[in-house]
């Protein structure tokens, strides 16, 4: 009992550092990859630029991602770093449910992001889209539905596929298509743009 025990242990402590290695090459890919990187930088100097001018940052995303809709969009309601500061406006899309109930039976769950930003948006405000494949149908609706109502849109996905959509303004492609790791970097990226939208707004110039 003993030993298997120990077996299995070793087992796991290599799947645990095969897990962190596969992390850390990603982290070092996207550290390589200048495109992704500016892309990067003009997503969050676009959205912190937006709610200075009083846009709102909407977010969305499926399973994962959804979760790391609501975490970005608290790390802004509430501090990221800064506690001084006061709250900023950023919703994450699909969490109202009597909305995104009644959006998915009576139209289609292609629309619970969609018709919501129909309902909240205004040009001058800002989406970010995240989906691993960056084809989710509600997803890519999300997308039309923003460039439709003048939002500026960001799509966090994975490696590049020829089908991603055309509605996106900048596109955040980390190099993967292991799902797993694609949100964690998103994460990464995901903080990165609070913080600068957090750091331009409390700066007396921002984006200066």
């Amino acid at each position: 009992m003993k030993s298997s025990f120990i077996s299995a242990y070793t087992d796991l402590a290599d799947l645990l550092s095969a897990r962190l290695g596969a992390t850390l090459a990603l982290i070092e890919a996207v550290q390589s990859d200048s495109e992704l990187l500016a892309a990067t930088l003009q997503a969050a100097t676009r959205t912190a630029e937006a709610i200075t001018q009083g846009g709102t940052l909407f977010i969305c995303g499926n399973g994962g991602s959804a979760g790391e809709a609501t975490h970005l969009s608290g790390e802004l309601i509430g501090p990221f770093a800064d506690k001084t500061r006061p709250p900023l406006p950023a919703i994450a899309l699909g969490f109202d449910t009597s909305a995104a109930t009644a959006v998915s039976n009576d139209f289609s769950f292609d629309e619970v992001f969609s018709r919501q930003l129909a309902a909240l948006s205004k040009p001058g405000d800002v989406l970010w889209a995240m989906s691993t494949s960056g084809r989710s149908p509600n997803v890519v609706r999300a997308l039309e539905t923003a460039a439709a109502r003048g939002l500026l849109s960001v799509l966090l996905t994975g490696a590049r596929h020829p089908e991603l959509p055309a509605a996106a303004d900048i596109v955040l492609a980390v190099p993967s298509r292991e799902t797993p790791r694609i949100q964690e970097l998103h994460l990464v990226l995901g903080h990165f743009m609070c913080e600068v939208v957090e750091s331009c707004t409390t700066s007396a110039d921002p984006l200066e």
